[in-house]
């Protein structure tokens, strides 16, 4: 069978499951913008597109309560993502972002629909798809774009690119080039928090890809076993750098492969419903210890950069995800419905979510590159006594602590 038509139709018809979202609430006419975006007093109750798949666990329930306001924020924040996931696709392009760049476009429900259930005390960190979960927790377009460009004004000083956003102020732990290694790390995030007893849980990322590794297993049984508040989440995008899930993974069930541990399946395309998952689970995890969550979602771009995402897929898969459960779209539609705002408003957003992501750009190419001194900063060994000499051996050109 060729590899561009490697989907089953019985998966097909899951990545391409129709928008059917359910409303319930009484709203007055509409009202502007502006208004409509600082309304915390009038609450929605809307129902998640599919119900949750649970394992080992009550689900929750399908009714969600949200307000305009945060779905006024739901949209420009999902937009911005986007936005700035294309613009890097662009800056590779023009060569001035190298090595590696996995962009996160299709998932942005994912990050903004966990950052509404949680608090900057709570720890997140993921593998390297990490732009958009980074600009959740509080980082700046300028930190996105001069990390991604190797200067001196990026979250990590130039020094880690793409895959090594960090943020610990924020409580962002960092993306991960390891697959499957920020896994463990999280754990033990969730271990420091029951010792301190912070009240807080840790987020551990990481892809259907990833979902068979050894370390994920060992991880998930000593947090079972000391009933630590560790939520796993596997942001199962269905295609694990080119393979499909279910010629990677015997049980591709992955909300069930924690066995002892309960699980949750959500559709990692509804940011209300992956906000309702992430409240529960971090109900559960401070109680009861960890769960693992599957995030049903979708990349639109390929594996990275260098892949073109579509030898393995058929562009009509991809189209068609684009049409029926764009994350996007989906709230763009319940703004539209429940007369929150206009078309031309939400147009009017998207053109200064463009404007914020290219003086972005602008501000991140006028920074300079890192100093050579860097070389030896941020490294566990202090004091090595390092020595910079010029190609005869007797001038120091410089000496590097």
């Amino acid at each position: 069978m060729a590899l561009s038509h490697i989907a089953t139709s019985s998966s097909r018809s899951n990545l391409l499951r129709p928008l059917t979202a359910a409303f319930s609430c009484t709203l007055p006419l509409r009202r502007p913008i502006s208004s409509a975006a600082n309304d915390d007093s009038t609450t929605l109750t809307i129902e998640t597109s599919v119900p949750f798949t649970a394992h080992n666990i009550e689900e929750p329930s399908r009714s969600v309560e949200t307000t305009p306001k945060e779905l006024l924020t739901f949209f420009r924040d999902m937009a911005l993502m986007r936005r700035m996931e294309i613009a890097a696709d662009s800056l590779y392009k023009a060569k001035l972002i190298r090595g590696f760049c996995h962009l996160y476009d299709g998932q942005e429900a994912v990050a903004v629909g966990m950052e509404a259930a949680i608090t900057k005390k709570d720890a997140i960190i993921t593998a390297y798809r990490d732009h958009c979960i980074f600009l959740g927790r509080g980082g700046t377009l300028l930190e996105v774009f001069a990390e991604l460009m190797g200067r001196q004004a990026g979250c990590s000083r130039g020094k880690g690119g793409s895959m090594h956003f960090y943020k610990k102020e924020f409580g962002f732990y960092g993306g991960h080039g390891i697959v499957g290694a920020q896994v463990p790390l999280g754990c033990g995030l969730a271990f420091a928090q029951k010792y301190s007893k912070d009240e807080a849980v840790s987020f551990a990322l990481y892809g259907d890809g990833a979902a068979n590794q050894g370390q994920l297993f060992e991880a998930l049984n000593i947090s079972a076993l000391w009933d630590l508040p560790a939520i796993l989440v596997c942001e199962n995008n269905h295609y694990g750098m080119g393979t499909a899930e279910w010629r990677a993974a015997k049980s591709p069930a992955y909300y069930k492969r924690g066995d002892y541990v309960p699980g949750l399946k959500v559709d990692g395309m509804d940011a209300l419903a992956v906000k309702q998952a992430c409240k529960f689970a971090k109900e559960h995890a401070l109680k009861n210890g960890p769960i693992i969550l599957e995030m049903d979602t979708y990349r639109y771009h390929g594996h990275s950069m260098s892949d073109p995402g579509s030898t393995y897929r058929t562009r009509d898969e991809i189209s068609g995800v684009r049409q029926e459960r764009d994350p996007i779209e989906r709230i763009r539609k319940l703004i539209l419905s429940h007369d929150l705002a206009t078309e031309k408003d939400l147009k009017d957003t998207e053109k200064e979510v463009r404007t914020k992501v290219d003086e972005a750009i602008a501000r991140a190419k006028e920074s300079p590159m890192p100093d050579t001194h860097e070389l030896f900063t941020n490294i566990y060994v202090k004091d090595a006594g390092l020595e910079v000499f010029g190609p005869d051996r007797k001038e120091i050109r410089s000496v590097l602590p």
